[in-house]
């Protein structure tokens, strides 16, 4: 048996074992980066705001914590697809809550009413999000950031108790959201601020 000393373990402080460690936070930080890029509206990113909901729904429908990742796929397919038409951003908005109708429909088949805080509470998320987004393009304006951003802090504190407890989303994806709306959140406040 050999013993372990100081000299063998790897180093804590290594920067590329910290990166792999915290890949979700530095993905975040790009697809914040990413998204925000020539934002100038509300409702230029009320489609982050809806697939916030859209994954989370996604995954409690699956009861697969792991199932977050292939949602959001979906969700960034959808609103780069979407990029391409006149509609787009309400096209994004639209898609996926057409979307999350058939995918609660297909959790409460598969039994996933239980426990609350899975489908029932996701779905509840789910409404309360995709309301915001279709009022940030009713209003449109600064009122609209604002809306966007309070939307987007408001789900990266849902993040932070999703990762905290480990329930619905895996860890990594919770980690990656919260950065992602939070530095987007900023953003639409410093765009605000500058209109």
């Amino acid at each position: 048996m050999t013993a372990t000393t100081p000299e063998t373990l790897p180093r804590s402080g290594d920067p590329r074992r910290v990166l792999l460690r915290r890949w979700p936070t530095v993905a975040g930080i790009a697809m914040a980066a990413f998204t925000a890029w020539g934002a100038t509206s509300g409702s230029d990113l009320a489609p982050v705001l809806t697939a916030s909901g859209f994954v989370y729904l996604g995954a409690a429908a699956f009861q697969r914590r792991g199932a977050a990742w292939p949602v959001f796929f979906v969700s960034f397919a959808v609103i780069g697809a979407t990029g391409f038409t006149a509609y787009d951003t309400e096209l994004g908005i639209w898609i996926m809550i057409g979307l999350a109708v058939p995918l609660a429909a297909y959790g409460l088949f598969r039994g996933a009413a239980r426990p609350a805080e899975g489908l029932p509470l996701q779905s509840l998320a789910m409404v309360v999000v995709g309301a915001v987004a279709v009022a940030v393009l009713l209003v449109g304006g600064d009122l609209g950031l604002y809306l966007v951003a309070a939307g987007l802090l408001a789900h990266a504190a849902w993040d932070v108790w999703h990762h905290r407890t480990e329930r619905v989303v895996s860890r990594s994806l919770a980690e990656f959201c919260v950065v992602l709306d939070t530095l987007v959140a900023v953003a639409m406040v410093v765009v605000a601020l500058q209109n």
